[in-house]
């Protein structure tokens, strides 16, 4: 091998080296996409200091669509950047952007389309310049032109470098096409932003947390205003998950009482034995372990309002002591001897039919006469037409800012939580939108993550069924599955859901359902598997309501 050989193949081996180091620490930018400027501001200075492809320039689209501009170069100064700008079609960067062409100069001075408008001639060496352009594509559509200069007579081929420019060009493109991604999903979080700030603005029940525009909102929204300035005791009748809280504190904070203090308790969530002393405190040595004398929620509220969760859950003892409480205005803590005045506003909610507990002997009448002076009905979350698009909104935001995400909704993602029946309300909804935010890739929540959240949900309420279930749940099947195909009217039927929708397995047992089953039954012969097909259920299913209910084969 001549000494002239081994230069070139030794010339060889660098270059390719260079090319591997260049290309390798512009991957290692590529996790600070959010940051174009930075992140292509050092692929074209790698491309100059270790390649010699001098005064790189990144040329794209402006605003209007008919000319081109430098949007980042290395090696420019501010003056050769705003030169550069071209229509369309216009010099070598204009046709490459046109055509989607690599183009190829091998000496400026010598090609009539190359326009030195950036950079003038007597900033560049003295010897025979070349530039370089590529498209930077999108799906082989050109989004712009990477652009550079170099020495003709170097050692490095022309072809080599023409090479190394398509791959930046390639790793700029993506850069671009995440900063695309970013502004777009940026612009839709501001415009969702707006629109619950306008929402909000809109209506008095925005400043307390309560969020809608649909008629049956509004209509439970005025009857709340309407009574939270006077002393009524209001009964909040309404399904799990429907914000039964949240009103109760509008009650409050619309009422004279909203200086005093709010304290809520759920009837349900504390057992017997403590709900008593919860409630009305005790006296030092009322019983082991009471070493101080503690007053109790109702007393804590006195000059406010006391809030109670799942009253239809309240021990029938501790009924005729709330109606006490009612009537007048005193409580006796447990273990004392002496009244202790209070001055406190009750608000009750319950999800159960306090008539029926009534007429069963679960629940005085009397009390439940005392707490039904203004009862207030929330709907269900089914009912509240177009309130499901704005409150999805909503809680994206909220999940966005809790979970440090930048997530929106893909389209069509809106119009399929419209349409599912949303069994748990608005507190399953809001559940739902902070799994999607979680699982969502790039920032955008598919239909198919929706889909699969609710699907997953769906199985988990099918196998609360084999526990207990509360015996006054509503059976809520997806709107598409009445028997008329009468969309939104919340009948619960028993034709079998069609296997391409979900959500319509969240059936609590009710106790209406056995004469459907008793007739299912008898035109099956007593065959259980042909019985619970005809009710769209499984064997299991089907059984099961049928011990339930204690039921027998007829």
């Amino acid at each position: 091998m001549t000494h002239a050989q081994v230069i070139q193949s030794s010339a060889r081996a660098d270059s390719a080296d260079a090319e591997l180091l260049v290309v390798h620490e512009a991957t290692q930018w590529l996790s600070h996409v959010n940051d174009p400027d930075t992140v292509i501001g050092r692929m074209l200075r790698l491309l100059s200091q270790i390649t010699g492809l001098n005064r790189g320039r990144v040329v794209l689209p402006d605003a209007s669509g008919e000319f081109m501009e430098i949007r980042y170069a290395y090696g420019l100064a501010s003056a050769e950047r705003e030169r550069g700008r071209y229509r369309l079609g216009e010099g070598v960067t204009g046709r490459v952007m046109r055509t989607g062409q690599v183009a190829v100069v091998q000496n400026i001075d010598e090609e009539p389309v190359y326009l030195t408008r950036a950079v003038e001639r007597d900033t560049l060496p003295d010897e025979t310049v070349a530039f370089l352009a590529v498209p930077i594509l999108s799906e082989d559509q050109p989004m712009g032109v990477l652009g550079a200069h170099r020495i003709r007579e170097r050692h490095r081929p022309l072809h080599r470098d023409i090479t190394l420019l398509r791959i930046m060009a390639a790793l700029i493109a993506r850069v671009l096409k995440v900063d695309d991604l970013i502004r777009e999903q940026t612009a839709a979080l501001a415009e969702e932003n707006e629109s619950l700030r306008e929402a909000l603005s809109s209506n008095q029940e925005g400043r307390h947390g309560i969020l809608g525009e649909s008629p049956a909102l509004r209509q439970a929204v005025r009857q709340t205003l309407h009574v939270s300035p006077t002393q009524a005791t209001v009964l909040l009748n309404g399904e799990s998950g429907t914000g039964k809280e949240r009103f109760a504190r509008m009650v409050h904070l619309t009422s004279p009482r909203c200086d005093g203090p709010f304290i809520a308790i759920n009837c349900a969530a504390i057992p017997d034995a403590l709900l008593e002393s919860e409630l009305f405190g005790h006296e030092k040595g009322a019983f082991t372990g009471a070493v101080s004398a503690k007053k109790g929620s109702v007393e804590l509220a006195s000059g406010g309002t006391l809030f109670l969760d799942e009253i239809g859950d309240l021990a029938f003892d501790l009924q005729s002591t709330l109606l006490h409480v009612l009537e007048k205005q005193t409580i006796h803590r447990v273990g004392g001897t002496k009244d202790v005045p209070v001055d406190v506003r009750i608000i009750a909610a319950t999800h159960k039919n306090l008539q029926e507990a009534v007429n069963q002997g679960r629940f005085r009448i009397d009390l439940f006469y005392r707490l039904n002076v203004f009862p207030i009905s929330l709907p269900a979350l089914r009912e509240r037409d177009g309130d499901v698009k704005l409150l999805a909104r909503h809680f994206l935001q909220v999940a966005s800012q809790e979970f440090d995400r930048n997530a929106a909704f893909e389209t069509g993602v809106l119009d399929r939580l419209a349409a599912y029946n949303w069994p748990g309300n608005i507190r399953q909804l809001e559940n739902v939108i902070k799994r999607a935010v979680l699982v969502a890739q790039n920032g955008w929540i598919t239909v198919a993550d929706i889909k699969l959240i609710l699907t997953h949900e769906s199985h988990v309420t099918d196998h609360l069924e084999a526990g207990s279930a509360p015996a006054a749940a509503q059976s809520v099947p997806d709107r598409s599955t009445d028997a008329e195909g009468a969309p939104g009217t919340g009948v619960a039927r028993f034709n079998p859901p069609p296997p391409a929708e979900v959500g319509t397995r969240y059936r609590w047992v009710r106790e209406d359902e056995g004469d459907a089953l008793l007739e299912a039954l008898r035109e099956t012969g007593g065959n259980k598997t042909q019985a619970a097909k005809r009710l769209g259920m499984t064997t299991r299913q089907f059984r099961y309501r049928l011990d339930k209910l204690g039921l027998r084969r007829p």
